[in-house]
């Protein structure tokens, strides 16, 4: 009896330290690769904060088979096997460090499988050209791969009001709107449009001139009104914050400021989204970090 409770305990101990160092691979994939929401999750209790990273990870992890090169089929058939490997981990059998963190943070915040399935149907969508013609299609796009990451978050920082779903996914989609704004260059050459036609249509600017980076009154008037539809949508994400867990509204504050502070840069540079890349210094984003962090850690009154 006694060895049999001194081998359970040495699996015990086998398959924490195999967690331990898993949860430090996504800490370490989330450090090289999240610029700005690494700042924000800096902010949550350790618990947290590590899950954070696990859903960071996976969603790393689909990105960049979207992003490599090769054939369509082949990183369909890449995001393919990941939806298997979520798949085993929700069914207790991870495969690799990602997945065995992943399973653990899911477990213990009950992130629905469902959340997951819908970044990698995101993702997906990247696989060719991106074209979309009305909004309501580029809004389902965002759903994917932004705002079912805002609903993995909040089953982390834990909510109290259901309608905390809803406004989360509004977060997502603001911020996502951003970064197609910020990257609107890029993305072209990449071969992937996301401006929405009938609004590109409506002020009169073409693809033609957004591969060829033209910068005029049509361009000017574009940017303006979808930073606008952006800052709509982060009026309504602001109402998540109250609803969440006190330790953890610093970090949705923090991702908020900083993408409300591109839009802002945007605008500064009068909706000239073309040449140097927009963004903030690290030391801006720390700046809001520390300012962050330290207003969550005050009681709030009564």
């Amino acid at each position: 009896m006694a060895e049999r409770a001194g081998e359970l305990k040495r699996a015990a101990a086998r398959d924490a330290a195999a967690l331990a160092v898993a949860y430090e691979r996504c800490r370490a994939i989330t450090r090289a690769g999240a610029r700005n929401f690494y700042y924000a999750f800096l902010t949550l209790p350790r618990a947290r904060r590590r899950a954070i990273y696990a859903a960071y990870a996976f969603c790393r992890l689909c990105d960049d088979i979207a992003d490599e090169p090769g054939q369509q089929g082949d990183r369909g058939r890449r995001l393919d096997r990941v939806r298997a490997r979520l798949s085993a981990a929700f069914e207790g059998k991870p495969e690799g460090e990602v997945f065995v963190a992943l399973a653990d943070a899911a477990a213990r915040y009950r992130i629905p499988q469902r959340y997951f399935a819908d970044v990698i149907t995101g993702v997906e969508m990247d696989l060719s050209p991106a074209r979309y013609s009305t909004f309501e299609e580029l809004k389902n796009y965002c759903y994917h791969v932004a705002g079912a990451v805002g609903l993995i978050c909040i089953q982390v920082c834990e909510y109290s009001d259901q309608k905390a779903t809803e406004y989360a996914v509004d977060l997502g989609i603001a911020m996502q709107l951003t970064n197609i704004l910020r990257d609107v260059e890029q993305d072209a050459h990449a071969g992937r449009i996301y401006l929405p036609a009938e609004d590109m249509a409506r002020f009169g600017y073409t693809e033609q001139d957004l591969e060829a980076g033209v910068v005029d009154e049509r361009l000017r008037a574009l940017v303006k009104f979808e930073v606008e539809r952006a800052r709509g949508y982060f009026a309504s994400g602001q109402n998540l914050l109250p609803l969440l867990d006190r330790r953890s509204r610093a970090c949705p504050r923090v991702m908020f400021d900083i993408y409300q502070g591109l839009l802002s840069r945007i605008e500064r540079r009068n909706y000239d989204v073309f040449g140097k890349r927009i963004s903030l210094s690290k030391p801006a984003k720390l700046s809001i970090v520390a300012r962050l962090w330290l207003r969550s850690l005050i009681p709030l009154p009564g």
